[in-house]
Order: C-alpha cells, then sequence, then structure tokens
C-alpha cells in the first residue's frame, strides 16, 4: 500500500470512525440522562460490579488476538483468514469456559466484589461473554481493512436499542435488571448483524502452530490489558468493598460520562491511529508526522473541554444526570480536567508500542504506574470517598511522567516536540479557562451560565486562530472534507 492510497484510507476511515463515535457519544449521554432520573445510583453500583467482572473476562477471552489480525503483515488472503479461524475459536472456547467458570462461583465472586446475593444476576449478565468473542474477530478484520463504515451501520443499530428496550423496562421498575437486558440484547444484534455482513466466515479450520505464533505476540498484549484493567477498576472494588454501592454508582457514573465524552474523540480516532502507525512502523518520519498530527487534532479539543467541564461541573451535573447526582459534580470536575491531560499527553502512547510491535512497554508502563496508583488508592479509602476521588484523579498525573520517560529513552521518541506540537491549544485553554473564572464571578445564574459558555468557546478560537500553524491545519482539513464530498 503506497503512503498516497494509505492517507485515503486513514482520512475514510476517520471521517466514518468519527461519525460513529460521535453518533453514538451524542445519544449515549441522552440514554443516562433518561436513566439517571429513573434509577438510583445504588443500581447503576450493581451493574458497575458486573460490568467489572466482565470486562475482565472479556479481555481473557479476546486474549490479545484482535490487535495481532490488525497489526500483523500475512503473506496472503488466505493465511490471514487461517489465522481469523484459530483466534475465533479459541476466543470462543475461553469464553465458553470462563463463563462455566463464573456460573459455578457466581455467589463467591458476587461477594468479593461487595454484591453479596446478586450471583445469579452475574452469571445471567456474563452470557455476554460467548457473545462478543462470537464477533471481536470480524471487527478486527474490519478495522484492519479500515472498514469503518460497516461498523457504523452496525453501532447505529445498537444505540437505538437502549430506546426500545433499556428505557422502557426501568419505566416498569426492572431496576438494574434493564441495564442488564439491554447490554445482552444489543451483544446479540452486533454479533448476528457483524457475521451476516462479514465477508469472512468462521470454517472448521485449526492450528496449533498459528496459535502459538499469534501467543507470542498476543500474551504481552493480554497482560497489557490485564494492566490497564487494574488501573481502570482498582478505584471501583476499593469504592464497591470498603464503602457502598451507593457511592460506587455515584462515582462510576460520574467518571464514565466524562469518559463518554472525552471518547467521542479519542474513541474514533485510536483504532484509525493504530491502524495506520502500523502500517507506517519501520519508517520513523512518517510515523512521528501521523502521531502529532493526530495528537493536535486531538487537543484542540480536549483542552477545552476539560477545562470547560472543571469550570461548568455544577451545571453538567444538573442537565446530564438531575438534581439526586448533585454530589457528582465535583467529581465530574476534576476528573474531566485530568482526563484532558491524560488523553494528550498518555493515551496514545500504548498505540505506539503495539504499532511498533512492542507491547511489554506498554505493560511495563502499566506496572509503573500501578505501583503507585494501588497503594495511593488504599490509603485515601481510609480518609473517606472524596479523598479518593481527588487522589485517584491527580495520581494520573504520573501515570504521564512515566509514558514520557518509556517513549524518551525505550522508544527514541521526541517528548518535547509533544509539548512543542500542542502548545497553542496550551495557551487558548489555560487563557479561555482564566475568562471563564472571572465569568463566574460576575453572576452564578442558570443563564448567565449558559451565555458565559459561549462566550468562552469564541475567545478560544479567536485565540487559537492567532497561531497560523492551526489556522492553516483547520483550512486544510476543512478543504479535505469538501473535496471528499464532492467526489
Amino acid at each position: 500500500m503506497n503512503e498516497k492510497n494509505l492517507q485515503s484510507k486513514v482520512f475514510h476511515a476517520t471521517k466514518w470512525s468519527s461519525i460513529t463515535e460521535i453518533t453514538a457519544k451524542l445519544f449515549s449521554p441522552v440514554t443516562n440522562m433518561i436513566l439517571a432520573r429513573i434509577l438510583a445510583p445504588e443500581a447503576f453500583g450493581v451493574v458497575t460490579t458486573v460490568t467489572m467482572i466482565i470486562s475482565f473476562a472479556d479481555m481473557l477471552t479476546d486474549s490479545g488476538f484482535q490487535k495481532y489480525i490488525v497489526q500483523n503483515k500475512f503473506k496472503n488472503e488466505d493465511e490471514k483468514n487461517k489465522y481469523a479461524n484459530v483466534a475465533f475459536w479459541t476466543n470462543m472456547g475461553i469464553s465458553i469456559l470462563l463463563w462455566g467458570i463464573i456460573f459455578i462461583f457466581r455467589q463467591p465472586i458476587a461477594n468479593l466484589v461487595g454484591n453479596p446475593g446478586l450471583g445469579n444476576v452475574l452469571a445471567i449478565a456474563c452470557l455476554q461473554l460467548p457473545l462478543t468473542s462470537f464477533s471481536s474477530i470480524q471487527m478486527a478484520l474490519y478495522r484492519r481493512s479500515f472498514d469503518f463504515k460497516t461498523l457504523f451501520w452496525v453501532r447505529l443499530i445498537s444505540i437505538f436499542i437502549p430506546f426500545i428496550v433499556t428505557i422502557p423496562l426501568a419505566l416498569f421498575g426492572f431496576g438494574y435488571w434493564a441495564l442488564i437486558i439491554g447490554t445482552l440484547i444489543i451483544q446479540v444484534s452486533n454479533a448476528l448483524i457483524l457475521t451476516i455482513n462479514s465477508s469472512w466466515k468462521p470454517t472448521f479450520f485449526y492450528s496449533f502452530k498459528r496459535l502459538k505464533k499469534m501467543l507470542s505476540f498476543s500474551v504481552w498484549s493480554l497482560i497489557e490489558a490485564i494492566s490497564i484493567w487494574l488501573t481502570i477498576w482498582v478505584d471501583s472494588f476499593i469504592i464497591g468493598t470498603v464503602l457502598n454501592q451507593y457511592y460506587l454508582g455515584l462515582y462510576k457514573t460520574s467518571t464514565s460520562l466524562v469518559n463518554t465524552l472525552m471518547a467521542l474523540i479519542t474513541s474514533s480516532i485510536v483504532p484509525v491511529l493504530f491502524s495506520g502507525l502500523s502500517r507506517l512502523q519501520d519508517n520513523d518520519t512518517k510515523f512521528n508526522q501521523l502521531f502529532f498530527k493526530f495528537q493536535r487534532i486531538v487537543s484542540i479539543i480536549v483542552f477545552p473541554l476539560g477545562i470547560g467541564m472543571f469550570l461548568y461541573s455544577d451545571i453538567a451535573t444538573k442537565i446530564l444526570l438531575g438534581s439526586q447526582w448533585s454530589e457528582a459534580s465535583n467529581v465530574i470536575g476534576i476528573w474531566a480536567l485530568t482526563s484532558s491531560m491524560q488523553i494528550v499527553f498518555a493515551h496514545f502512547c500504548s498505540e505506539v508500542y503495539r504499532a511498533k510491535g512492542r507491547p511489554k512497554l506498554s505493560f511495563l508502563a502499566q506496572i509503573l504506574h500501578l505501583i503507585v496508583l494501588v497503594p495511593t488508592c488504599i490509603i485515601s479509602s481510609k480518609y473517606g470517598f472524596w479523598a479518593l476521588v481527588y487522589s485517584r484523579s491527580l495520581i494520573r498525573l504520573e501515570g504521564i511522567l512515566v509514558h514520557f520517560i518509556v517513549m524518551k529513552y525505550l522508544i527514541r521518541f521526541p517528548i518535547y516536540k509533544t509539548f512543542k506540537n500542542v502548545l497553542p491549544t496550551i495557551i487558548s485553554a489555560v487563557s479561555m479557562g482564566i475568562i471563564g473564572y472571572a465569568f463566574q464571578q460576575i453572576n452564578e445564574g442558570f443563564i448567565w451560565s449558559f451565555i458565559s459558555i459561549f462566550l468562552c468557546i469564541v475567545f478560544y478560537f479567536g485565540i487559537l486562530f492567532l497561531f497560523p500553524s492551526l489556522r492553516n491545519e483547520t483550512l486544510k482539513i476543512s478543504k479535505m472534507v469538501i473535496s471528499k464530498k464532492n467526489k
């Protein structure tokens, strides 16, 4: 694949991936807004602990094979299909085994995660494990070929399922069952649609030789995934066991809300970035150029979003969650601020490690972060919920430092350029934050908040366009979009 063709595929894939994630993330807050007004925080707390277990089992099921299918260079189509078959049947076998283990030990597992008596709920919810493994390899093949248009239509259907299943069930008083049933139906839909539309269909082929080769790559991706899982869920596990389901629901719903809004940008970028970097892994110059281009584009949106949510967390909470979630305001504010920094400076580093075929480095970075993260969460939890919230949020800055060290000394990546690359957006976003704080001192009324938010946006882009490089890049992207539409 030549450079021009790759750039075209990356842009086309980014467009469809962006459309998919923007659509999903626009509807997801609407769904949460409705459900948050129907269900109590405790219901979300129950689902959080279930999701924690399912995500861990899902990670073991995939075994890192998705990343192998996307990243590896196959000799021909037949070889790729054979590896896909091995990955598919391995995933399916592991998922069924894990579901059986969870079913047998459902009550002890439920007790362990702070949900005593809800073992049957856990067993039923984990039925989605075989369903997700059924479609995971098809997703990897779509991403490998940059076919994000097909994934858009699959995702679009899953977006509307909560409106016709989850919300009605919640209104009829099903509580956390509404969330669980809705999720199961989404997974059934994804598995059916992806399998029917995929050009690749699983056949009865298996090769232990190919499995061994995949595992040599995937075992480190799996170990890395486990470390990432610990980073994501260790705080929820501690809150669920040390505190109660109310605080767990409050915390996880708040942080998930922020993650959903941030993912409006990142989730459309990461799959395409990984695919593009994987193709350029042997060309350091082009590799770095693609990384910096994506980093700058993301920073233009993420930095002001993080600072804005920090300043206006009260109004964001009232609109998105409702009055019964007022305590969530402080969680949303600090998590959004640190998320913006973590996404721009550290989020894409793992994609660099994997694209270079060095997933061990991502694992190393996660372990160095966990060494500080786990004791911080345990110690801060002894001082109450809010001590844990602020400690957990701020410790993410240590994770950024770890990635900087790994990128500079083990990847030989020019770290100083990551700051220079986004310096204009930092200046613009910080200036906007200062102006926004000044606006809040004038008046704290509801209407004035909206007016000041609008003024902050205008001020931000006004400062941003003072930098010629950003102005020219924005105009270039706009022209590319227009030319694509006219074709």
